[in-house]
């Protein structure tokens, strides 16, 4: 499961906002979160840009952040 759901009420955004930033619906961003759709590498690649934070963090493979340089 991915940890988009945690960024987002961490940071206070809705679903909506999410997918404003990564360029999708509404209705296609609740799938992805709710696990029912996958995430493809664009839209993985500005979550990790927009949060500061790895790929692997956001797919959870690692628990650490590791905030981009």
């Amino acid at each position: 499961m991915y940890r988009i759901k945690d960024l987002r009420e961490d940071n206070d955004l809705l679903q909506k906002d999410m997918a404003q930033i990564i360029k999708t619906t509404q209705q296609q961003y609740s799938k992805i979160e709710l696990g029912k759709s996958d995430i493809d590498g664009q839209k993985l690649i500005l979550l990790a840009k927009h949060f500061n934070v790895s790929a692997d963090y956001i797919l959870g493979l690692t628990n650490e952040p590791r905030k981009l340089k």
